[in-house]
């Protein structure tokens, strides 16, 4: 009698580490071992604790033969330095590559509007601070830097130069966008979105064959710089973290230790994924909680360290670039120069509401659209459906500056205190002739024509964005959404910035202002609530907290601004959270049906393992192994007839006492392995999982023994264990299916699947849309 069958409830409670304790072996017993071996089938979860156990062996063996010789020692180092190897690849190749899509999206983000004679591959900018001739006063405006109608039809003004000038913005963003969409279509369809709903699911176990591959790699570096030079309403920072993870799965495919367990790969891409929101942001801490707090599902100490590592070497390479030849990592980088007061807590938790309530209302629309396009006609015409948006958005763009510029521009502008030398139209205030103070200690001033005008046009800009973003986000494009959601939130947050300070201004004998803000002083920064804005609505659409506030701290410079930030992001994920848990990545995660089982979710229904295992009722019986019975050609047969993972083995048919479970990827290679080299294996010989082979009569053919791919100690449980009990148990075990037994008698299974789909069912969700294994 086996010990399963003697101790059912202790089998039942074997969760540590010799969960997996027959498959750590398997090596062994294949001396070549077949490359399938150990290899996951596309769209099927990991086995977390074998991978865990096999890394244990695979450790403890180099540890065992480190003590034989010098060079056994050495290759024990170098194994041990291959994962900070690995983090300095890849913040190199995240670093260089994000600061070469900044240079290009600078560029043709320019190629819309002119081109610079001196050197066409120079910027707007680049090509006037080149030029000898040009003046302070007007530094955009250089005879080097030519619009498209001064170089066809030599005017600059005028109604013909406007329209050339418009034709030619929305002829180059059709010609982006349509070789953008081209080159996903043809090369790389995993190059589409944002990315980061599929690195969620991959690093939560998840298979997804050429998701992180050199081809998506190149095509997404390659069309991201297209659809951000475009103009379209989405931001580049998201496929970052999509670009950085194929450059970690890349590098870990060159060193063994990595390439040959799945569970340590992950390790990889989560410190992958905190390199992309580094340079993404320039923000190496807020990279590392992102990826704590937001993207992955087991990361442990030493990750951490390493994604610290990773995010300081991404940074530090993109800093070496200089792309935005600022010294900083990122573009829209501010100082303020006045603290905040306590009474404006009160508009900035206002900006949190907001926040809230556009993440809400984004998240149900993009939801909703995206779910058409899937189950409509709309979903075959994917370039067609990406050349009207972008029509659209050029068309409505043009005529209004702010959304004319590029996002990360208009973020920027808005973010930026009013100093002595500002020309922009939101800084148009009215100067006291008698005004003289230092330059960065400006005082309240009345708002001028150009402050209005700049006001109503945010206004429509804001309205346009919030529309178009609905719409582009989820395209077959890469598409990233924390600059769009930062740029509602800035846009908001500079009107409702400027309304606060002309009310100070024209008020300051009010009871609220009375205390703080005195005539000729400056009180209030319109720039930083567009910051409170902008971190609200990412909070709202995303639902980070902690990393979100860091982010924008490492953004801005501003230590002392902390509070408002966290006020605002706590204010509008509460005021989200009230009409919906999820975020826009889970959201996208629960409509593409990705087998995700978020830690987030609570389940508190009261059912038990015997309400979800199968088989149910009327279904047929459970296909199982018996420990000595079964031939060689009975098993091929089972194999070929079920789609299954793995198969319980069981004493008989008849008793159905547990003894262990097969593994489908480890039996199909053993039986193949033992027809070519062992000989008097046939069709006809019976397969034992047992020590001793069973008694068989004298003319039988050999007996083939596979006691070595069995796991004896699979995680089960009774059939009257809580269902929320289960989930927890899949959930920080990583487990992809659990067996349940009463008294040692296996009674039925339980898959991710099957809880997922349960978890959906209680939830009133339809439980077919979980698609994958």
């Amino acid at each position: 009698m086996s010990n399963a069958e003697q101790f059912p409830e202790r089998v039942s409670s074997m969760v540590n580490a010799g969960a997996m304790s027959g498959s750590g072996n398997l090596m062994d017993f294949l001396d070549e071992p077949f490359p399938d071996v150990g290899t996951y089938e596309d769209f099927h979860t990991i086995d977390w604790l074998r991978e865990k156990s096999r890394d244990t062996d695979r450790h403890r063996k180099i540890t065992s033969k480190s003590k034989e010789s010098i060079w056994e020692f050495i290759k024990s180092l170098l194994d041990a330095w291959s994962g900070w190897a690995v983090m300095l690849l890849i913040g190199l190749l995240a670093g260089t590559l994000a600061g070469v899509i900044d240079l290009a999206v600078d560029w043709m983000t320019d190629l819309k509007e002119g081109i610079c004679l001196s050197a066409f591959w120079y910027s707007h900018e680049q090509c006037c601070w080149t030029s000898n001739e040009t003046t302070f006063e007007d530094r955009d405006k250089c005879p080097l830097w030519q619009k498209w109608s001064e170089l066809l039809v030599k005017q600059s003004e005028g109604a013909s130069a406007y329209i050339l000038n418009y034709l030619m913005y929305i002829l180059w963003a059709l010609l982006f966008a349509f070789l953008a969409v081209s080159l996903v279509r043809v090369f790389a369809p995993y190059a589409c979105g944002s990315g980061i709903p599929e690195i969620k699911t991959i690093l939560s176990g998840f298979i997804i064959r050429g998701y992180l591959g050199k081809w998506t790699l190149l095509i997404k570096t390659v069309t991201l710089v297209l659809v951000v030079s475009s103009g379209l309403s989405l931001g580049k920072e998201g496929p970052l973290v999509h670009v950085a993870c194929c450059c970690g799965n890349f590098f870990s495919s060159l060193f063994s230790k990595y390439s040959k367990n799945e569970g340590k790969r992950r390790e990889v891409l989560s410190a992958a994924a905190a390199a992309g929101v580094s340079v993404a942001f320039g923000a190496p801490i807020g990279g590392v909680l992102f990826s704590l707090e937001e993207v992955s599902y087991y990361f442990p100490l030493k990750t951490l360290w390493r994604s610290f590592f990773a995010a300081l070497v991404a940074a530090f390479t993109l800093r070496s670039i200089n792309p935005f030849g600022n010294s900083r990592l990122v573009l829209f980088y501010v100082e303020y120069h006045t603290p905040w007061y306590m009474a404006e807590l009160f508009p900035f938790i206002l900006l949190g509401v907001f926040g809230g309530l556009w993440g809400t209302l984004f998240i149900r629309c993009n939801i909703a659209w995206c779910r058409r396009r899937k189950t409509t006609k709309l979903g075959k015409y994917p370039v067609l459906e990406v050349i009207a948006v972008t029509a659209i958005t050029a068309i409505v763009a043009y005529p209004n500056p702010y959304t004319r510029r590029s996002t990360s521009e208009l973020i920027s502008e808005l973010f930026n205190d009013c100093g002595a030398l500002e020309s922009s139209q939101l800084c148009d205030y009215i100067n006291d002739p008698n005004m003289t103070r230092p330059v960065d200690d400006i005082p309240d001033r009345p708002a001028g024509v150009g402050v209005y005008t700049a006001m109503w046009q945010l206004a429509l800009a804001l309205i346009f964005k919030i529309v178009i973003t609905i719409f582009t986000f989820g395209m077959k494009i890469p598409s990233g959404l924390f600059i769009p959601s930062m740029a509602v939130g800035a846009m908001a947050g500079r009107m409702v910035g400027i309304g606060v300070e002309q009310l100070a201004y024209h008020h300051h004998d009010w009871i609220i202002f009375r205390n703080w803000c005195r005539p000729g002083a400056d009180c209030v920064t319109p720039g930083l609530y567009a910051m409170v804005g902008a971190a609200a609505c990412l909070g709202g659409v995303t639902r980070m907290t902690v990393s979100l506030v860091v982010i924008m701290f490492e953004l801005t410079g501003g230590l002392e601004y902390i509070v408002p930030l966290m006020a605002a992001a706590v204010t509008s994920k509460w005021v989200a959270d009230a009409f919906g848990k999820e975020g826009i990545y889970e959201a996208h995660i629960h409509l593409n049906g990705y087998p995700f089982l978020d830690v987030k979710d609570e389940f508190t229904h009261r059912t038990l393992a015997t309400d979800v295992m199968r088989p149910r009722r009327g279904e047929p019986p459970l296909s199982v192994l018996t420990q000595g019975s079964m031939t060689v050609e009975d098993v091929e047969t089972l194999i070929k007839e079920t789609d299954y993972n793995g198969f319980p083995v069981v004493v008989s048919r008849d008793s159905e006492r547990l003894i262990g479970f097969a593994q489908r990827r480890e039996l199909i290679p053993a039986i193949k392995n033992a027809r070519q080299r062992q000989e008097g294996i046939v069709s006809d010989s019976v397969m034992y999982f047992t020590e001793e082979p069973p008694e068989l009569p004298a003319n039988s053919p050999q007996p083939l023994k596979l006691r070595r791919v069995l796991n004896l100690s699979p995680f089960t449980v009774t059939d009257h264990t809580p269902m929320e009990t289960v989930v927890d148990i899949f959930r920080k075990l990583g487990l992809r299916q659990c067996l349940v037994t009463r008294s040692g008698r296996l009674l039925g299974i339980i898959t991710k699947k099957d809880v997922l789909r349960h978890m959906a069912q209680m939830a009133n969700q339809d439980p077919e849309s979980i698609m994958f294994n």
